[in-house]
Formats: C-alpha cells, sequence, structure tokens
C-alpha cells in the first residue's frame, strides 16, 4: 500500500476510502478497512489507525511493534494482533466489489488458570528440599568420620563446584528464550537437539524415578530404626524396610495426584520442619553433654575431637575417597528440582537461575556447618555403656580419644563392636541435638520432600519427552489431566519403578546407581551451554550473563571424569545407553527443528570450509561432476532425481533447479511455489542428497541463465547441467525449442557440462497433479515412436510434495528404473570426441553404486577397419592409465557409413516443418529478418552444409540400435551445434534422432573440453 501523508489542505482522506478497497487473494479477499482498524479475511485484527497514525504522523498499515507478532501462543481473552505481510505492504490496493465485515478473532475466555510458582516456593524451597535429603541426616555424619572433616568439605566442594557450574549453565539456557515443562530435557533438546536431548532425557526421568526409591528407603531405615528401639517389628529388619517404603510411596503418590497446589503446600510444610530440626541440632551441639551422651559418644565441642576427625580413617570395601564421594553426590543433585516444573512457574527465566543458584549456597554453607560441628562434638567409636568409665588402673592401656574425657571405649574399638560414634551409627544427628525427635521429625521431612519432589519431576520430564513422539510406545505416557495437564500415567509408571527400587532395600547400593545417571545429564547440561556460547550463534543470547563457557566445558570434563572414578561399570553403561538412544533418534530422524546449537555449530563449520575452500586452487584429481538438474518440482521428475542422485550421492554437488515461468499479475501467488519447504521433504523423504533451488521468471530460459549464474557457493558450484529431453518438440512452438536448444548453448558458454538424459516412457509422471510445470519440458507421446505407457495411477496418487510427506498415510513415491538392482547387464559408453573426460567419469561413478556394480563397461570409440586392432590398443592403453576399470574397448569402423535411406528420410520428415518454405526463397521475408524473427528456422544452405553431422546422427542411431539394444543404460558423447549455423529445429532433431527407438536410458553427455580425468599423481 502507498503510504499518503495526512495533508487536510489536500483533501485525501484514506479513512474515507476503507470500506472500498481491499487486496484480493487467491480464496478471496486477503484483508480490508474498516473503522479504524485493518482486518484479515480469516478475522484477524492488524492495527488501528490512531496508533499508526501516533507512531508515523500518517495514516498507514504499518504498525509499531508488538508483543503479538513475536509470540507463538494466544493470550486468552483479547484479540490477537497479527503483523502485516510484506506483500500486503507492498501490493496494490485493488477496488472491491465484496465489502469486508468486520470480524475480530478473540482467544477463547480464560477458564480456571493453572497454579504457577514464584522462584521462592517454586524453585529454591523445592531444590533445597530435594538437596538436604536422606544423605543429610543419614549419610553425613558417617561420611565425615570415614573422610574426615577435611575431606569431606574436599567432597562437599567438589560436588558444590560441579552442581554451581551446572546452576549456571542451567541458568544461561533457561535464560535463553522462554522455557517451558520439561525441566532439564527441554533444556537440553532445545539447545542440543533432539538427538542428545532425548536419551538425556529419558535417563533423567529414570534417575528421578530411582532417586524416590534411595529417599524413601532413608525415611523407612529411620522408622525401622524406631521400632527396633521399641522392640517392635512386622518381619525382620530388610523386610520391615520394603514394606515401610512401598506403604510411603503409594501415599506420596496419592498426594501428587491430588496435584501441584497440594504438593508445593506439602513442601512448605516440610521446610518448616527441617529449619526446626537444624535449630535444634545447632542448640544440641552447645548444650553440655550429659553421662548418657558421653558413653554414646558426644563430649560437646571439643578441639581435640575436631582435630582427631579433621584427618581420614577409611573403613570397610567402601573406605575411600570417591567411595564416599559416590554416596555423598547424589544428595547434590536436587539443583535441578525446580527446573523439572518450569510449565508451572510464573516466570522460569527468572525463577530458575535465582532460586536454582540460591538453593545450591545456603545448602552448601548447611552441609560444611554440619560436617565441621558434628566433627567437632562427637568421637568415632563408642559402646554406650554406662559402665565404660576410665578407671585409674586402665589409664595407661586406654585406647581412643576418649579416654581424655574420662571414658575407656578400649574393649569395642580392639573388637571392633562399637554401636555408637561417628564411624558406627547412622542417627548420630539424633545424638547430637537437643531434642531428637525433632532430628527424626527433620529426616522425615527431609525424606519424604526429596522423594516427592523426584516423584513429581521424573512425569514432567517423561511427559514432554512423551509429547515430541521421539520414541516409540512411550506416547502413551504423555497424556495430561486437569488444568495443570497433569501426566497421571507418568505418576504411575515413575511409582512403579520407584517400587521396584525400593525392594532392594540398601541405601548404599541404590546411590551410586544414580550418581552417574545425575552426572552424565550433568555433564550434557554443561556441554550444551559450552557449546550454543562456542558457535557464536545470534540466537544465543541469555539475559543471564555470569557464566563461562570454558567453566561450562570443565563442568562437563570433570562430571565425565567423575563418572568413571566412581563407578567405571555405570559409567560406560550409562554412556551406552546414551549412544543407543542417540543412534535410534538419528536413524529415525524427527521431523522437529529447535534451533539447537548442533545445527548453529554446522552452519559455522560449513561456512568455515566454504571459504577455505577458496583459498585453493580446483586440481583435475579432485574434479567432481556438480550437478545443476532441471527438474522442475522434484517430484515431477523422480526418475531424473534418481538417476542425478545415484552418482553424487556422497560425493558431490546436486542441486535441483525448478524454473517457474509467470506473468506480471501472477507475481504474488507464484513467488511461494518455487521455494516451497516440500520439494526439500520430498528428496530427503527419497534420500536424495541435493539442495533445491526455486526462481521465479518470466520465461524459462531467463530462469535457466538465472540458475547457471547463481547457483552455488564459492568453489561448491555447478559444473555440469543436466537435463531431460524434450519430448515434445515436435508438438511445442517453435519459440519453445529455440528457448531450449538456447539454454544448452548458454550452459556451455558458461563453460559448463552438458548431460541430456532420454527415456523411452518420459521423464514427467502424472503431470496432471502437478501446477508449475516448467513449460520449456513438459512431455507428450512421440509421433511415430512406439513407446510403452506406464500403468495407470491409483485413484488416491498425487504428486504433490505436501501429501507424500506430511498426511497422517503418505502417498506412495513413483518408483523409477534407477532405484532397482541392475544385475549383470551393460554401461554402453560411446566416447565418441574427446570432451575432456566427463563421457568416461560418469559410467565410472555409477559402476562404484551397489546397485550398478555387476554391471559391465562397454567402451565404444570410432575407428578405421584397417587399424582396429591397432586403435582398440591405443584407447586401452589410454583408458587404462585412468585406472578406471574398464578393460572391454570396441572400435566401431563402420561408424562413418551411409545410413539407411528411410532413416535418411525420417530425419528429412522430421525437420520438414522447419525448412524456409518458397514463398521465403522467393524473396518476400529477407534472410536478416527471417534470421531474427525465426531463428529456429532451416535452409537449404544450413541443411546442406550440416549434411556430413546429419548422416552422423542417423548412422549412429543404427549402430545403436545393433549394439546396444539390452544395455542398461547408454552413454553417448553429445554433438554439438556452433552458433549462428546450426538453427535449433536442426540441433534438436539431431538430438532427437540420436536417441530415438532405444528402450535403455540414453543419457547425451558433453564436457566443457577441459580435462575431468588425468594419469599423473601431482
Amino acid at each position: 500500500m502507498e503510504e499518503v501523508p495526512a495533508a487536510p489542505n489536500e483533501g485525501i482522506s484514506l479513512s474515507a476510502l476503507r470500506s472500498q478497497f481491499s487486496v484480493n487473494g487467491e480464496e478471496g479477499p486477503k484483508y480490508g478497512f474498516e473503522g479504524s482498524r485493518y482486518h484479515y479475511g480469516d478475522g484477524t485484527s492488524v492495527a488501528s489507525q490512531n496508533s499508526s497514525q501516533i507512531l508515523t504522523g500518517y495514516d498507514t498499515l504499518d504498525v509499531g511493534p508488538n508483543y503479538d507478532f513475536y509470540a507463538n501462543t494466544n493470550a486468552l481473552g483479547r484479540v490477537r494482533r497479527s503483523r502485516p505481510s510484506l506483500f500486503q505492504l507492498h501490493s496494490n490496493i485493488e477496488v472491491s466489489s465484496t465489502h469486508l465485515a468486520s470480524r475480530q478473532h478473540t482467544c477463547r475466555a480464560p477458564g480456571d488458570k493453572p497454579t504457577r510458582f514464584g522462584w521462592v516456593k517454586g524453585v529454591m524451597i523445592r531444590c533445597m528440599l530435594n538437596i538436604w535429603g536422606v544423605i543429610l541426616y543419614l549419610r553425613l555424619p558417617w561420611i565425615t568420620a570415614q573422610a574426615g572433616i577435611g575431606l569431606t568439605w574436599v567432597i562437599i566442594l567438589l560436588s558444590s563446584c560441579i552442581t554451581g557450574i551446572t546452576g549456571l549453565s542451567t541458568s544461561a539456557i533457561a535464560t535463553n528464550g522462554r522455557v517451558k515443562g520439561g525441566g532439564t530435557y527441554f533444556l537440553i533438546s532445545r539447545s542440543l537437539g533432539p538427538e542428545l536431548g532425548g536419551s538425556i532425557g529419558l535417563i533423567f526421568a529414570f534417575a528421578n524415578a530411582v532417586a524416590v526409591a534411595m529417599h524413601t528407603v532413608g525415611f523407612a531405615e529411620t522408622v525401622q530404626a524406631l521400632m527396633q528401639e521399641s522392640g517392635a517389628s512386622i518381619v525382620d529388619p530388610i523386610n520391615d524396610i520394603r514394606i515401610i517404603g512401598v506403604i510411603t510411596v503409594t501415599c506420596l503418590l496419592a498426594i501428587s495426584l491430588a496435584g501441584m497446589e497440594w504438593e508445593a503446600k506439602a513442601q512448605v510444610l516440610f521446610f518448616i520442619v527441617i529449619l526446626v530440626s537444624f535449630a535444634n541440632y545447632i542448640v544440641g551441639t552447645i548444650i553440655p553433654a550429659t553421662p548418657q551422651k558421653q558413653a554414646k559418644g558426644f563430649f560437646s565441642y571439643q578441639a581435640d575431637i575436631f582435630a582427631e576427625n579433621f584427618v581420614p580413617s577409611w573403613r570397610g570395601p567402601e573406605g575411600n575417597f570417591f567411595g564416599m564421594f559416590s554416596i555423598f553426590f547424589p544428595s547434590a543433585t536436587g539443583i535441578l528440582a525446580g527446573a523439572n516444573i518450569s510449565g508451572d512457574l510464573k516466570d522460569p527465566t527468572v525463577a530458575i537461575p535465582r532460586g536454582t543458584l540460591m538453593a545450591i549456597f545456603w545448602t552448601t554453607l548447611s552441609y560444611l556447618i554440619i560436617a565441621a560441628t558434628i566433627g567437632a562434638c562427637l568421637v568415632r567409636d563408642a559402646s554406650g555403656i554406662m559402665n565404660d568409665t576410665l578407671a585409674m588402673s586402665s589409664a595407661d592401656s586406654c585406647q581412643g580419644l576418649a579416654c581424655q574425657y574420662g571414658w575407656d571405649f578400649t574393649d569395642c574399638i580392639t573388637n571392633r563392636t562399637c554401636t555408637y560414634g561417628l564411624s558406627n551409627q547412622y542417627q548420630s544427628m539424633s545424638l547430637v541435638s537437643g531434642f531428637a525427635p525433632l532430628i527424626t521429625a527433620g529426616i522425615f521431612g527431609a525424606t519424604l520432600s526429596s522423594a516427592l519432589a523426584c516423584l513429581v519431576s521424573a512425569p514432567k520430564v517423561f511427559q514432554c519427552l512423551c509429547k515430541d513422539n521421539l520414541y516409540p510406545v512411550i506416547g502413551f505416557f504423555g497424556k495430561g489431566n486437569g488444568k495443570n495437564d497433569e501426566p497421571i500415567r507418568g505418576y504411575v509408571l515413575a511409582y512403579i519403578i520407584a517400587v521396584c527400587f525400593v525392594l532392594i532395600a540398601e541405601l548404599n547400593t541404590i546411590a551410586p546407581i544414580i550418581s552417574n545417571f545425575f552426572l552424565c545429564s550433568y555433564a550434557l547440561i554443561n556441554f550444551s551451554c559450552f557449546h550454543a556460547s562456542i558457535t557464536n550463534s545470534p540466537g544465543w543470547r541469555p539475559s543471564f550473563r555470569f557464566y563461562s563457557k570454558w567453566m561450562s566445558l570443565l563442568g562437563a570434563v570433570v562430571s565425565v571424569i567423575i563418572m568413571f572414578l566412581l563407578t567405571w561399570w555405570a559409567a560406560l553403561i550409562a554412556i551406552g545407553i546414551v549412544i543407543f538412544l542417540l543412534g535410534y533418534v538419528l536413524y529415525k530422524r524427527p521431523s522437529v527443528n529447535w534451533g539447537s546449537s548442533v545445527q548453529a555449530g554446522s552452519y559455522n563449520m560449513a561456512l568455515s570450509y566454504c571459504v577455505s575452500l577458496n583459498q585453493v586452487d580446483d586440481h583435475i584429481k579432485n574434479y567432481r561432476p556438480q550437478c545443476l538438474v532441471l527438474t522442475g518440482p522434484p517430484s515431477c521428475r523422480p526418475a531424473l532425481v534418481d538417476f542425478v542422485g545415484t552418482f553424487t550421492k556422497n560425493l558431490s554437488l546436486m542441486i535441483c533447479g525448478n524454473v517457474v515461468t509467470v506473468t506480471v499479475m501472477q507475481v504474488e501467488p507464484a513467488l511461494r511455489l518455487p521455494h516451497s519447504n516440500s520439494h526439500v521433504t520430498w528428496l530427503n523423504k527419497r534420500q536424495i542428497k541435493s539442495f533445491y533451488h526455486g526462481v521465479v521468471a518470466n520465461d524459462l530460459r531467463t530462469g535457466v541463465k538465472m540458475l547457471l549464474q547463481g547457483a552455488g557457493l564459492g568453489r561448491i558450484r555447478p559444473n555440469v547441467l543436466l537435463t531431460g529431453f524434450k519430448r515434445d518438440w515436435r508438438k511445442d512452438k517453435p519459440s519453445c525449442i529455440d528457448n531450449y536448444i538456447g539454454i544448452l548453448h548458454d550452459a556451455f558458454d558458461l563453460q559448463y557440462g552438458v548431460c541430456v538424459l532420454r527415456m523411452r516412457e518420459g521423464l514427467d509422471v502424472f503431470r496432471q497433479a502437478q501446477t508449475h510445470v516448467n513449460p520449456g519440458f513438459e512431455a507428450s507421446p512421440e509421433r511415430g515412436v512406439n513407446t510403452s505407457v506406464p500403468p495407470a495411477p491409483p485413484a488416491n496418487f498425487s504428486l504433490d510434495p505436501d501429501a507424500m510427506v506430511t498426511e497422517p498415510q503418505p502417498q506412495p513415491q513413483p518408483s523409477t528404473v534407477f532405484q532397482s538392482q541392475q544385475g549383470k547387464k551393460t554401461i554402453d559408453v560411446y566416447w565418441l570426441f574427446d570432451d575432456g573426460g566427463l563421457t568416461l567419469l560418469l559410467p565410472y561413478l555409477l559402476t562404484r553404486k551397489k546397485r550398478w556394480a555387476r554391471c559391465k563397461v562397454r567402451v565404444f570409440v570410432g575407428g578405421d577397419i584397417q587399424r582396429k586392432e591397432e586403435q582398440r590398443k591405443e584407447v586401452m592403453d589410454l583408458i587404462s592409465k585412468f585406472r578406471l576399470g574398464f578393460h572391454d574397448v570396441e572400435v566401431l569402423p563402420d561408424i562413418n557409413a551411409r545410413p539407411q535411406p528411410e532413416h535418411v528420410r525420417r530425419f528429412e520428415d522430421l525437420i520438414g516443418p522447419y525448412r524456409i518454405n518458397t514463398a521465403q526463397k522467393d524473396g518476400h521475408v529477407t534472410a536478416e529478418q527471417l534470421n531474427q524473427d525465426c531463428p529456429w528456422m532451416v535452409s537449404d544452405e544450413e541443411i546442406e552444409t550440416n549434411k556430413p553431422k546429419t548422416l552422423r546422427q542417423i548412422r549412429l542411431n543404427e549402430v545403436l540400435q545393433d549394439y546396444s539394444r539390452d544395455a542398461a543404460i547408454i552413454f553417448v558423447t553429445m554433438p554439438v551445434g556452433r552458433r549462428g549455423q546450426c538453427p535449433s529445429a536442426l540441433y534438436m532433431a539431431w538430438l532427437e534422432t540420436l536417441s530415438r527407438d532405444l528402450r535403455p536410458p540414453v543419457l547425451l553427455v558433453r564436457g566443457n573440453q577441459e580435462n575431468v580425468l588425468t594419469f599423473y599423481c601431482q
């Protein structure tokens, strides 16, 4: 639309004309004007007149920046605004007799709003609860006894470094765009792509389900210990843990099924209980120790005890640094608990960084304080017997630090029968605390909250994975229910997995299993951040700036190293599962596009290699036939596509070119046709490794010129033009013949090699399904040729690429002769003129493919009957120097013989309609005018001048009929018509005569007369 400045004195008012104008599209009005608002034909509103006038000072369809233009989802309860297209701004406005009624598309009214959480309640508290799990209460004192306070701090800080770096990477990824549900899987898959994202999503969901069992077993151990103190028992200690664990998981499942709101309330309650238990513990360390506690090894803060417990004292099979690290590390894995419910957060880009990093800081501080305080108060070994006081007689033989405080635990230390102390009692925090039941309540709160968080996280991550349809079968679990889209089926699956691992009933066995899975997830999160940063993609713009790509890489490397140091066989299993799932997704190639950093990296690599190629000159040894194939819509000529794809696959460049010929009035509808993604999708579905390039032009020849000069990039550009034979040239307009031959001349002028493929049944299939076939290449049955008619297509058959690849039941693709095994047929090569070797190179490349490998290549050359054997040996020696593996050479001495008279007459009938008639000979039309207006017409002089070449083509066709009737394919050196001396109709008749009536496909080949083969090594 032309913008008209608002000038009151001119009397022009766009508002007054709004009801009269509309822009029409293919299916009715595209948009219209009414009142103060622009409307599309579908009723969506564009912008108001007032807003555009305020921004620009005049009345225009252009609109200012708006959130709706960039959002993928509709806002509830209000009109969705849309940005006008470039065509709507640029096109002329036509007067329409049909008034476009004002319709406004309003999004559905908001129903019950789903529950959304802020950064404190949704992320920080949830992460802290998940980190403060069973390890804190039941294993941290024991780890302190084994590793000592010093190494325990190292373990805590190393774990916190890994989780801290991962938290920074997570924050960067989470702030690089809107985050939806799916947590860790969503972050990795949208950053690294579906291949790694899918595999790690499956592993992470499984690890969270197993973590439910770990925390539940910790809770069950505490309950079983309380029962044992009271003398109660259900069956035996192990089975008691199993029974209590299964009942607990079932109760947690019920809370989860009640909804996220109830689950959040339960988490807040657990958080308060844990804080109270912490306060109770700190108070207990300050209170002077009673004799009963001293008998169990507690002596309040003592410098000697701190010094003694600062160094390690390894015991048992797990008594080493990495054994302790593998048991402790799962306690640090809760940092992703908030990210895992990203779909339930009010603003994930703010909540995830702030909540996660605050949770890591406070929990790390609490772990360090607890390890130091309990190591300064409690000795490693104590008997718990009140009578084990130090007697004067045994003072010299007393062992242990407790001797300094009047207690003798020598007997239990010597016999290793001590039941109390840091090294022997998992419930040491209860002993130290001021009121033991509060620690028990804290254990209950920590274990149940962590189990509940994992039970919620696993189905949420798994649900997002299921909805992406990356793997078969699991889609059943992706269904959501209720306003929060709760994955009920996912909850049940996580429950079943948790129950199976609860039956192990051994905390120290379960913890190392999930350590490797979590470390694998952390490694990929860190690598995702590093990879996204290193690709320098303009789309990588995280609002969280406090990260380093090198720290992320360090975090990824350290995570992998620790995986193997912890449990090498479990690390191999985890990596093996990732590789297997990665291979499956690579094989299936799901149709998803998330703008991953892998795509950005591929672009960077491709661009770098393309630029580097410019620094190296071309060499004959590296010559590859890089083909520009004039296919039109590729699905229109599958045989042409299949043939070229056979010898270019994994070897050289192939570009399918499509020229859409339109008039000026048809430009807008046609602009979308050549650039349709469905063509590329069709090629991918057919497993053809090719690019697609479409152009719009006024005529075919102009469009092909655009392709010849503009296709490719740098050194990666076509050097061979390959097209189909124009079968309908005798029925088509003579100007179309001139355009077709002109295309071949244009290719020669631009130093292209030229190939023309002709098949007896033609190249076009079922053209009625095509709406924009190049008119210069349309096929029609040939006169006088016994063509084989292809079978009629099925009733539901369509060549529309969209229908073939996107429908629920894709249409069958047409099969061609080039898709089948060729067996032990022959590939006949008529190397009649030396064009640089392209005529020999193409059949050689064909024989390298499995379908053509068993075919025998026969090379035919012209010669003299008297020197037949000598010429054969000369050609054989030359071919052997090229190392092509062709061993069958035959000299054709009769190739220059005169053709049969009936074949000559047939050619004269063919060219007859294009010869200059009598009126023109009498001088009614000058030669110059005739040549200018009808360049395809053939004069008697031109016939006589080109008679030897004409007879050569007729005779050559007879030779082909005699020698190559049963070949798999025929390669023939294509004749060259000299520009200005060989009219287009005569040249077309040569090509027709040379290749007619042959059952095998015929490829006419002409290189650009430059070497493409060499027998030198440099």
